[in-house]
C-alpha cells in the first residue's frame, strides 16, 4: 500500500472495547487511515492495553472515553467485536457519537457497533448495515437495515462485519477525504 498522505492533518478517534474488540475491524481502518497520514487516537473504557477477540492484535488505548470530545475529531469510528456491546447503552459513547455528528464529522461503526449509533438516535431514518445478529436492534430504533457489506448515509458509515473491514475502511477514507 502506497503512503499518499491524503489525510494529513485529519484526526481520527477509534473507540474499542477493553476486551474482545474484533481484530480486523480495528486493524484495517487503523492501517489504511494511518498510511494516508491521519492522526489516530485510540479510546476505550480506560487507557492502557486492550485485548482483541482473536488475540492477534495488540492495541493500547491512549485515553478513556470519558476524556473524549467527539467534535474535536474529523472522524469517530466505533470498532465491533463482541466487546463493543459494553457501549450499547453508554451515555458517554452516545455523547461522543452525537457531538461528532452534530459537528458534521464522519461517524462510523462496524459489526455490532452500529447498535451504539442506533441507541444514540443517529440511525433513525438512515440506511445502515450491521452484523446480522443485531439487525433488529437497528430496525427497532428506526434504522433502515440494508444488509449491504458497507452502507453510507451522509456522514454515517456502517459495516457488516470482519469480512467488510477493508471496504469499510476505504469508505471511511473516502468520506474523510
Amino acid at each position: 500500500m502506497r503512503n499518499t498522505q491524503n489525510l494529513k492533518g485529519k484526526k481520527v478517534l477509534m473507540v474499542i472495547a477493553k476486551h474482545d474488540f474484533r481484530d480486523e475491524e480495528y486493524l484495517e481502518p487503523y492501517r489504511l487511515l494511518k498510511n494516508e497520514g491521519a492522526s489516530i487516537t485510540i479510546a476505550s473504557e480506560s487507557a492502557g492495553p486492550c485485548s482483541s477477540m482473536l488475540g492477534e492484535v495488540e492495541a493500547v488505548a491512549d485515553c478513556s472515553i470519558v476524556e473524549v470530545d467527539g467534535e474535536k475529531y474529523d472522524a469517530v469510528i466505533f470498532v465491533g467485536g463482541k466487546g463493543a456491546s459494553e457501549y450499547f447503552d453508554s451515555e458517554i459513547a452516545h455523547s461522543i457519537a452525537l457531538s461528532a455528528f452534530k459537528a458534521g464529522k464522519v461517524v462510523a461503526a462496524i459489526c455490532i457497533a452500529p447498535v451504539i449509533l442506533a441507541n444514540a438516535g443517529l440511525l433513525k431514518g438512515c440506511k445502515a448495515t450491521c452484523y446480522p445478529a443485531v439487525k433488529d436492534r437497528l430496525i427497532d430504533k428506526g434504522g433502515i437495515h440494508t444488509g449491504s457489506a458497507v452502507e453510507r448515509d451522509g456522514n454515517i458509515v456502517t459495516g457488516e462485519g470482519p469480512e467488510a473491514a477493508v471496504e469499510f475502511a476505504m469508505e471511511v477514507k473516502k468520506v474523510l477525504s
